[in-house]
C-alpha cells in the first residue's frame, strides 16, 4: 500500500484573497492563481515516495455560480504545476450533509479505495480545521498550516507555512522508517 499527501486546494496549491471572514474562492480560470512557490515542496514529497493528492469542497458546483469546465481547467493547471496525481472534489453545499464534504471523511476513503493507499501513513496539510478533522477520522496525519482557519479542532501539527509543513511531513516518514530506541 502508497502513503500520500493530501492537500487542500484554496490557499495551499492557489493563492486566493481573504475576506473578513473566509477566503474568496476562484470561480473562473481569470481568477485563479496557482501557488508557484508550492512546486519544488510538492516535488520533494514526489521524490520521498509520496502520492500527491488534492481534496477541496467546491459548493459553487452544486449552488450553480460555478462551472464543472472552468474548475476541470483549474485543476489542470495544478495538475501539471504541481504534479498532482489526482483532485478530488465535494461539489455539494453545506445543507447537502453529503459524507464527502469535509470536514467528513468521504474524500480520503474514496481516494485510499481508488489508490491504494495506508491512510495511517498518509498526510493532510491545510490551512484549514475541516482538513485535520477529516484526517483525524480516518487516522492519517494533519499539519495545519497557520490561518485564521485553523479552528480549535483537533490536530497534530501547526506550522508556518507549506515549506515548513513539506519538512514536517519528510521529518516524520524518516521516523517512521528508522525509529530510535
Amino acid at each position: 500500500m502508497r502513503s500520500a499527501v493530501f492537500f487542500e486546494r484554496d490557499g495551499v496549491l492557489n493563492l486566493v484573497p481573504s475576506g473578513p471572514r473566509c477566503q474568496v474562492t476562484p470561480l473562473t480560470l481569470n481568477e485563479f492563481r496557482a501557488n508557484l512557490a508550492a512546486e519544488e515542496p510538492l516535488r520533494e514529497l514526489k521524490s520521498a515516495g509520496f502520492l500527491l493528492l488534492a481534496a477541496t469542497n467546491q459548493p459553487g458546483l452544486s449552488r450553480g455560480y460555478q462551472s464543472r469546465r472552468e474548475l476541470d481547467l483549474m485543476h489542470g493547471i495544478l495538475r501539471q504545476r504541481l504534479g498532482l496525481s489526482d483532485i478530488l472534489v465535494c461539489p455539494h453545499d453545506e445543507m447537502d450533509s453529503c459524507p464527502c464534504r469535509k470536514p467528513k471523511p468521504g474524500l480520503l476513503i474514496e481516494a485510499a479505495f481508488k489508490w491504494h493507499l495506508d491512510l495511517d501513513r498518509s498526510f493532510v496539510i491545510s490551512d484549514k480545521w475541516q482538513d485535520a478533522q477529516a484526517a483525524h477520522v480516518v487516522g492519517c496525519t494533519s499539519v495545519l498550516i497557520r490561518s485564521p482557519w485553523n479552528g480549535s479542532g483537533h490536530h497534530d501539527f501547526i506550522v508556518s507555512d507549506l515549506a515548513a509543513a513539506v519538512k514536517k511531513v519528510l521529518q516524520l516518514q524518516v521516523q517512521a522508517l528508522c525509529p530510535t530506541g
